[in-house]
């Protein structure tokens, strides 16, 4: 397993809004974090990547216990996708500042080529390297924040919401470069998602959180076959209505 969490704790206020979650992640993975707003999905994807220190419990990566306090070489393999592609890009940066940053950050060669060919991984060309965020579209914007990301080589994305402001045509053709992206490069996801259809079709496992706590863990074959054994995942899948037939069917319009 490249991760693991046990007995993970986040506490807001005298608020649980984790409440001992223990789960692992296989290399090459994609796991996926489901549940309602508020159910402490997005929590766990920050305690993960070191963004809140305020958790308890162990976090251990490739092996490793990870401390409250990471190191660049953690960021170096680990990276995150915000929701938000409009809130995620400095206003004022070009695409290449963008991606130049954590090239310098840390400290690689082939800036140059780096970028460019990040750009292309992600279906945007030469064009769009000195663009501002304020002439891309949502889609390009969140394209963007994805090679930003896979630009210093990681090998884990932890993904919050990743298409969630996106329109649903825009959502599909993200996620299947997403999965494509996992692929070629054999990266392990960590996926939080309120929406069932996206996380049936990228994650081979998933979790379901309600209030902080982790109530069921499946497989997406038993998620697609209806076998949900605790009432709350029972009812999370009659309230999806199929998980978003019209998501659903455009995933098959592009694989």
């Amino acid at each position: 397993m490249i991760l693991s969490a046990e007995n993970l704790g986040v506490e807001f206020t005298g608020l649980k809004a984790v409440d001992g979650a223990s789960f692992s992640v296989a290399r090459g993975e994609s796991y996926g974090l489901v549940g309602e707003s508020g159910s402490g999905k997005s929590t766990v994807l920050r305690a993960l990547a070191g963004l809140i220190g305020n958790w308890t419990g162990t976090i251990r990566f490739d092996g490793r216990e990870l401390a409250h306090d990471r190191d660049r070489g953690f960021y170096a393999r680990v990276q995150m996708v915000f929701q938000d592609p409009y809130g995620s890009l400095h206003p004022r940066q070009t695409v290449d500042r963008a991606l130049a940053e954590p090239l310098a950050i840390h400290n690689m060669d082939r800036r140059e080529a780096r970028i460019e060919k990040a750009l292309e991984e992600v279906g945007l060309g030469h064009g769009f390297r000195f663009r501002y965020p304020h002439q891309l579209s949502g889609g390009q914007r969140q394209r963007v924040a994805i090679a930003r990301a896979l630009i210093v080589e990681p090998e884990m994305l932890l993904l919050d919401e990743p298409t969630s402001a996106l329109d649903v045509s825009i959502q599909a053709e993200v996620l299947n470069l997403l999965d494509a992206l996992r692929r070629a490069h054999n990266l392990t996801f960590v996926m939080v998602s309120h929406n069932l259809a996206v996380v049936a079709h990228m994650c081979a496992r998933l979790a379901v959180m309600n209030r902080g706590k982790i109530v069921e863990e499946m497989d997406t074959d038993a998620l697609r076959r209806g076998e949900a054994k605790d009432p709350y995942t029972r009812r999370l899948m009659a309230a999806s209505r199929g998980y978003d037939r019209k998501l659903a069917e455009s995933f098959k319009t592009l694989d």
